[in-house]
């Protein structure tokens, strides 16, 4: 990705995407990249002996929420003209409200700001931009106008750091404005990008027969016919059966959501593992170490000790052992 982003700021945070930060923060290192964005002012510490360059805090400084660090390194994100004048003589990078509406200063307060730096240069400015595109919206273009307006409120405007943004939209911002540095900071793309390259597995603890009425589990339904029950590492410890809640758009996903939800009423939820080339369904709800799924009396169970493939979201999922091949 290198090649094509050559300013390219990786961004290690929150589970590090399944990986760890940790793990992430040295696969920077071996990119050779000069900064590394962390989401939090504890994901700095942790990254700091493993990383050699800078370390951005993306998390808005609130002064006495973190801890106090005596590295120069460290770059916080001040989202108000307070933090602006309380990080004064520090490094800093300002935030700007995009569209995205999360946080940031306004535009009204930009010339504030600036009165509160006394002439300082900060290390840049950021905006965080949305994923979706409606009708009449351009991520780019938004951007243009906050390079202007920033200009217009007496900052040296050398590097702007954004998100989700095409190569050929930032070539263009980069013709647009020279002078300005456009430095996107990637997590997903980069660490996920590849889907092929990352499988998430479970192994099978367990596997026994159940015949139709027998109650099974902590709720202790009843099966609904003969089939097995297979246990398999991997409960709510480690993000199994949570998900974050989605935009549903158009008629298709809000039927599949309503099927969905109506098979929950009545118990029946699918599972991320697959068995014979099908996601099987959930005995019961996971527990917090392990899974409890049922198979058709027809259908031939695993063995103990091999292994399951997981369909798992990775930025909630915690991974008991990750394996580079």
């Amino acid at each position: 990705m290198l090649e094509t982003e050559p300013d390219l700021v990786p961004v290690a945070k929150g589970n590090g995407y399944g990986f760890t930060v940790p793990v992430l923060a040295r696969a920077a290192a071996g990119l050779g990249v000069d900064q590394l964005a962390v989401g939090t002012a504890q994901e700095a510490t942790a990254v700091l002996g493993c990383f050699a360059g800078d370390v951005i805090i993306l998390e808005p400084h609130l002064e006495g929420a973190e801890p106090a660090f005596n590295d120069s390194r460290i770059v916080r994100t001040a989202t108000t003209v307070d933090a602006v004048r309380k990080l004064a003589g520090q490094r800093m990078i300002i935030d700007c409200r995009s569209s995205l509406l999360r946080q940031g200063l306004a535009r009204q307060d930009l010339a504030l700001a600036a009165q509160a730096l006394g002439g300082q240069q900060v290390d840049g400015f950021s905006l965080h931009l949305p994923l979706d595109r409606p009708a009449s919206t351009d991520p780019a273009d938004e951007t243009r106008v906050w390079v202007r307006a920033l200009g217009q409120a007496g900052f040296r405007v050398e590097t702007i750091y954004v998100s989700h943004l095409s190569r050929a939209e930032i070539a263009a911002l980069e013709r647009a404005c020279p002078g300005t540095r456009f430095r996107p900071r990637i997590g997903t793309q980069l660490w996920l990008g590849a889907p092929d390259a990352v499988e998430a597995r479970a192994t099978v603890l367990d596997a026994f027969p159940v015949q139709r009425g027998d109650r099974i589990g902590y709720r202790q339904n009843r099966s609904r016919q003969d089939g097995w029950v297979v246990v398999v590492s991997g409960g709510t410890v480690q993000g199994v059966g949570l998900e974050a809640p989605r935009t549903l758009r158009g008629l298709l996903p809000r039927a599949k959501e309503l099927l969905r939800s109506g098979l929950a009423a009545a118990n029946r939820t699918r599972s991320p593992f697959t068995w014979k080339g099908r996601k099987q369904w959930f005995a019961e709800p996971p527990h917090m170490l392990v899974s409890m799924l049922y198979l058709p009396r027809q259908v031939e169970p695993p063995e103990p000790g091999s292994e399951l493939c997981a369909d798992l979201r990775h930025t909630s999922t915690h991974f008991d052992q990750v394996v580079m091949r």
